[in-house]
């Protein structure tokens, strides 16, 4: 059912009104009438409601190519979703402004793009009290407001659930090791904010100590268990990843997650949080160990970067790359690499030899490594995933076909 004012909109804006000045128009209507407003902020219920019914993991509305459908993306495949109304780009204008609040519609004419996270009670369930949270990312395509807005999960994965050996469990645990720089890398979509949340939880659960969490935006909300848990969103509570690390380090803090590392200045202050003795878990957007590696290097000058090497081998304790690969009944599944710092791993980032590092990693079945074809190979032999998508999903195709030959 398309949204009751949708005439009053056609009738009140003029058809040469296009792009921004559009959406702004649509925006100052809404913010005269409380009702329509209310009435669009029923129907993004509404289809968030209908999106976390189907355990979708997205959805997309507006753009001038979408033929007024609502997009969801479920297992990892994206298609119209045809049990919700369509909406023209007016109403999708309306249905999601009516959810920001005067300060991110600011944000969001100024810079074109916002992203945040909200929290809706849906309804009343087995998580009695506990509201549905999304990632909200609204921006302009060809002059019209679209959205994505991604579900959060409710539940925590136990960080057993995961596949991890229990010697990189280990290290990951502020009880076994205090200090050290771990990250959880993988393209977007590939699980990183779930695998980092189940890590916090475990900590949660088993330690006396101090969390800070800065991210954009904040997504799970982590209740204080064992440790106190501080959650500072970027853009709301602190200005960048860079000055909430180093504000971090005065509010006398066990772990700090920085949320990404998006930059070298965030990268050189996340290693002088571990420099300071403290145990860091961060993101970044690589497929690899080997690639990250040679990202966070690249990412400084080339005068600086044997500083930046010897500082990544005293820090660094594991790498987890990982990627959601469909299995074959139709859910997605975790398939990981995992690099764990030994002293031949050390020697081979100091001398800058990082083309080593893979054999290292295939031959680092004691130390809890693994390579993504390995592990890819072991979900294969399971019958969890095709042949298909072991190989589409490998980093290293001739590597897999070769593995997949021994069968």
């Amino acid at each position: 059912m398309s949204l009751s004012f949708r005439t009053n909109l056609r009738q009140e804006i003029p058809e040469t009104t296009l792009g921004e000045d559009r959406a702004r128009t649509v925006n100052q209507i809404l913010d005269n009438n409380e009702n329509w407003k209310l009435e669009a902020q029923d129907v993004i219920k509404m289809l968030l409601k209908d999106m976390e019914s189907k355990k979708a993991s997205d959805i997309d509305l507006g753009s001038a190519s979408s033929d007024k459908k609502i997009w969801i993306r479920i297992s990892g495949v994206k298609h119209p979703n045809l049990d919700v109304p369509e909406y023209n780009n007016d109403e999708i204008t309306s249905i999601v402004l009516s959810i920001l609040s005067s300060k991110q519609k600011k944000t969001l004419f100024a810079n074109k793009n916002i992203d945040f996270s909200i929290g809706l009670q849906l309804e009343e369930d087995e998580y009695a009290g506990k509201r549905s949270r999304f990632r909200g990312d609204v921006y302009f395509e060809t002059g019209i407001i679209v959205a994505n807005f991604r579900r959060i999960g409710k539940e925590l994965f136990p960080i057993e659930s995961l596949g991890f050996p229990q010697r990189i469990v280990r290290r990951l645990n502020l009880e076994h090791e205090k200090t050290g720089l771990n990250l959880v890398t993988g393209i977007t979509g590939a699980g990183k904010s779930t695998t980092l949340d189940s890590i916090i939880n475990m900590n949660n659960q088993s330690n006396e100590a101090h969390i800070v969490i800065i991210s954009n935006p904040i997504e799970y909300l982590h209740s204080s268990n064992k440790c106190i848990i501080r959650h500072r969103e970027v853009g709301s509570d602190v200005n960048s990843f860079r000055e909430g690390t180093t504000q971090a380090l005065r509010q006398d803090p066990d772990i700090i997650v920085v949320g990404e590392m998006r930059d070298p200045g965030t990268i050189a202050t996340v290693l002088e949080a571990t420099d300071s003795g403290h145990k860091v878990f961060s993101t970044l957007h690589t497929s690899s160990s080997i690639e990250t590696l040679h990202r966070i290097i690249a990412e400084f000058p080339p005068n600086e970067q044997t500083r930046i090497r010897y500082r990544l081998a005293d820090t660094l304790k594991v790498i987890i790359s990982q990627k959601l690969v469909p299995a074959k009944k139709g859910n997605l599944v975790l398939a990981k690499e995992i690099l764990s710092m030994t002293s031949s791993v050390k020697a081979a980032i100091r001398n800058d030899n990082i083309s080593e590092i893979f054999q290292m990693i295939s031959e680092g079945n004691k130390y809890g490594m693994i390579t993504m074809q390995q592990d890819l190979f072991k979900l294969y032999k399971k019958d969890i995933i095709s042949k298909k998508a072991a190989i589409s999903y490998a980093n290293n195709k001739r590597i897999m076909l070769q593995l997949l030959k021994v069968l």
